[in-house]
């Protein structure tokens, strides 16, 4: 059982690189500099390990799933949020679902790569089933692959980045580009790898979406400022 915490009483994980950062008075939604490295509990040494892109490619390939950590569980979690609202958990790579009776849903997650986290508090604007995929213009700038998909990528494709949901991120009326989506690199869960998105693996974002509403309040915490550390 995972152990419970008050979200109420931000920690600060331990950082592995030092970056200025700020977070605005209501909303940030520009990038902020990621500052620490996922590890993982390892329970058979009882330590924590370092987990980066080669190692969480060894472990998929050989699990065809994410580490534990990073698996959909129930976990006691303390909070004043009202229940169904999500809060996530960047620097830990976590998503949570409040649940009634203090408790979450908690889903692993990949976030924004380093230069591309952000923080702030919004909202899901929109949500779709087999959404199109539409690469922002820097996106399209920067990635040739991208580029000819500028129009947009139907969805139910195989290869569609946003898999077979997405929860359109909306700070008051407008859409801030940011979105809560599957994957088609399930390996990356746990990782630091978008461009800004939360992407979970498909079944955990088909599961997410059954219990989501258009409304509902979202908290992206500050990289580098963790809920906790523990599984």
């Amino acid at each position: 059982m995972t152990k419970g915490f008050d979200c109420r009483q931000t920690v600060v994980a331990r950082p592995r690189r030092i970056g200025a950062f700020f977070l605005a008075a209501a909303v940030c939604l520009g990038p902020l500099v990621a500052l620490a490295q996922t590890q993982i509990y390892d329970s058979k040494t009882h330590k924590w390990v370092d987990f980066d892109k080669k190692k969480a490619r060894q472990y998929y390939a050989r699990n065809k799933q994410p580490p534990e950590a990073f698996r959909r569980q129930l976990v006691t979690f303390r909070t004043a949020e009202e229940p169904g609202t999500i809060i996530i958990d960047g620097n830990q790579h976590f998503l949570y679902l409040v649940q009634p009776g203090g408790q979450a849903i908690r889903y692993g997650i990949g976030v924004g790569r380093e230069g591309f986290g952000w923080a702030g508090m919004v909202r899901v604007g929109r949500m779709a089933e087999n959404p199109t995929w539409t690469p922002p213009p820097e996106m399209v700038a920067r990635d040739p692959n991208a580029a000819k998909w500028a129009a947009g990528m139907p969805g139910g494709r195989p290869d569609n980045p946003l898999g077979p949901r997405a929860m359109y991120l909306y700070e008051g009326d407008s859409d801030t580009i940011y979105r809560i989506h599957g994957t088609v690199e399930p390996w990356t869960i746990g990782l630091d790898v978008s461009s800004g998105c939360i992407r979970l693996n498909n079944d955990d974002v088909v599961d997410l979406y059954s219990r989501v509403s258009v409304g509902a309040k979202v908290i992206v915490l500050m990289q580098g400022a963790a809920l906790y550390k523990g599984i």
